[in-house]
């Protein structure tokens, strides 16, 4: 009995005690509350401040010669023949995209006019003029409700085209008239690169896909780790050599074989934990001068990477998710909050970093993105979130000219044949 009693005694001792915030053995509940709030975490990444850097170095760009052959799969634009943006010229004109928080996808350019689509997937044909040739849809009319975003690729007299609701198919330049038609398994993510009659794209599930232009047979793919969500920025894809080389939505790059889609190597970017949380990851286009692979995320972070070995020859602090520029031993490229950074390509030293957003009041710039550039001969043009396109003096670092182009979506600009074009929502816009 008296061992009966003090079983039940230390069992209603150990029922009332407890290290809960309501428990007893803590004399003070504010006190412990106080404890916690003083615990620094040891690893906690500090917020990067970014500061101008040598804001009146000038750039010596007199040696730098203009690019007469633009290196389109390697994405290595330079420093392009344009130096005006005095007058808008000319608008070809389209149905405005549905559902779009963004205008990333690409016209293609054509001596004598351009070729573009519109919010129900029907492609046009444009003459210099801003007039149409020709207008096909290809789509079904359920097809047309999902308002399908469609990727180009040029292959002589024929138009390779992919899309969001995982089609694709090729179509004659002169007429617009289908070559072939597939409906693939999942929507396509990336813009379209060519080799010989082959094409390689992205899809959502972080898969590289080979296909024939002749049928579009599917040659071979290389699947790498899927993510569980859907980022909504594009993958980006190049090719060098015999490598096509690409990137995912959770920061992989990978190099494989162009002929039998082999892995040769691969670099991850970022921990395991990215998988969960890719919907804010984004990265930069890929560019290469032919030996190195340079891009940038979000996450302040800037790689030059070995084309050979997929090694890092070196990592800076730059937050930026728009594609670099290379102009010979210099690479440009602007920061998610609106600097311009000059960096060293050989050792990636930053040199000069310009505050691009000064032109904006203090409360306006924290909602202004920019959206991406282009370089002409000597001036830099970047468009951003608020419609506005900023022409800056790349030798000074100092904005020249703003352009009021769109009230809210609009694209990077591209140059063409000394041209200046920028989409907005409803038109492509073109500057003389």
């Amino acid at each position: 009995m008296i061992k009966l009693i003090f079983s039940i005694l230390i069992l209603f001792f150990l029922s009332n005690c407890s290290i809960s915030e309501t428990a007893r053995i803590w004399d003070n509940k504010d006190e412990k509350v106080d404890n916690q709030k003083n615990i620094k975490k040891l690893f906690a990444k500090e917020k990067k401040i970014i500061t101008e850097l040598n804001p009146e170095l000038k750039i010596d760009l007199s040696k730098i010669e203009i690019n007469s052959y633009i290196i389109d799969n390697q994405n290595n634009y330079g420093s392009q023949n344009y130096s005006g943006l005095n007058d808008k010229i000319g608008s070809y004109k389209f149905s405005k995209i549905e559902d779009a928080n963004q205008l990333n996808y690409k016209p293609i350019f054509l001596n004598d006019g351009l070729i573009f689509f519109d919010k129900k997937g029907t492609i046009t044909r444009y003459n210099k003029n801003s007039k149409a040739i020709w207008k096909k849809n290809h789509y079904s009319k359920s097809e047309k409700k999902l308002s399908p975003k469609l990727y180009f690729a040029l292959d002589d007299q024929n138009l390779f085209v992919t899309d969001s609701i995982a089609k694709y198919y090729s179509i004659n330049i002169k007429s617009g008239e289908l070559n072939w038609s597939i409906n693939g398994n999942y929507s396509f993510n990336s813009d379209v690169k060519k080799r010989g009659n082959k094409f390689f794209v992205i899809d959502y599930k972080n898969t590289l896909r080979s296909f024939s232009g002749y049928d579009g047979s599917e040659l071979w793919n290389f699947q790498t780790e899927d993510s569980f969500a859907k980022s909504d920025s594009k993958n980006s894809l190049i090719i060098v050599g015999d490598l096509v080389i690409f990137n995912n939505s959770i920061g992989d790059i990978t190099a494989v074989n162009i002929e039998t889609g082999l892995i040769t190597w691969q670099l991850p970017t970022q921990s395991s934990n990215i998988i969960n949380e890719s919907y804010n990851f984004k990265t930069s286009k890929l560019v290469s001068d032919g030996k190195s692979i340079y891009f940038s995320n979000n996450k302040d972070e800037f790689y030059s990477v070995d084309i050979k070995t997929g090694i890092a020859n070196w990592i800076n602090e730059v937050n930026s998710s728009i594609m670099p520029s290379i102009i010979g031993n210099l690479i440009f490229t602007v920061s998610d909050n609106g600097y311009l950074f000059v960096l060293e390509k050989n050792n990636g030293n930053i040199i000069r970093v310009t505050n691009l957003y000064n032109i904006y009041k203090e409360k306006k710039r924290s909602h202004i993105k920019p959206i991406g550039f282009v370089i002409g001969k000597t001036n830099l043009y970047l468009t951003n979130s608020d419609g506005k396109m900023i022409v800056v003096d790349l030798i000074t670092g100092k904005t020249i000219n703003i352009v009021k182009v769109s009230s809210n979506l609009m694209s990077e600009p591209f140059i063409f044949n000394k041209n200046l074009f920028v989409i907005k929502n409803g038109s492509v816009v073109q500057y003389n």
